[in-house]
């Protein structure tokens, strides 16, 4: 019997490690590149070709508002936007916690390079109490990652 217990994930960005999320899907990566492409030829011939786009990912950071996280990507991002040639490009890990159910814990760590954020995060007022509203949403792209276990 296999099983696996997850909690007390990591989230790091250059260097800081990121405490102030709300609820639901606080991280989300997403690859939206494939890492090979393929394709099969006359008389069943096949072609495989590496894709390096394939090591981008997108990552979605859900924030509070006005926390310090929000306050430090907002800073990343003003430095962007002022000189973006002299820019530093951002590091991160995100490590996903995985328990055996026998104190065993396996880290599943993706190492991320080349970040920076995408779009300014949406803001909304909203008068029917939705939480949502309080949430700071922020993506960023790296442009490398790899995985480990």
């Amino acid at each position: 019997m296999s099983v696996s217990l997850t909690g007390k994930d990591i989230t790091i960005i250059n260097d800081r490690i990121f405490k102030d999320f709300p609820d639901a899907d606080v991280v989300t990566l997403e690859f939206p590149n494939n890492i090979v492409e393929a394709k099969t030829g006359k008389n069943g011939n096949s072609m495989y070709a590496y894709n390096s786009s394939g090591l981008t990912v997108n990552v979605k950071l859900r924030i509070l508002i006005a926390s310090p996280d929000d306050k430090y990507l907002n800073s990343e991002l003003n430095r962007y936007v002022n000189d973006p040639a002299a820019y530093t490009l951002m590091v991160g890990e995100f490590t996903k916690r995985a328990g055996d159910g026998a104190g065993n814990v396996t880290n599943n760590t993706y190492k991320l390079d080349g970040g920076i954020i995408q779009k300014v995060p949406p803001a909304k007022d909203n008068a029917n109490g939705d939480t949502e509203q309080s949430v700071a949403e922020y993506l960023i792209i790296f442009t490398n990652v790899s995985r480990s276990l």
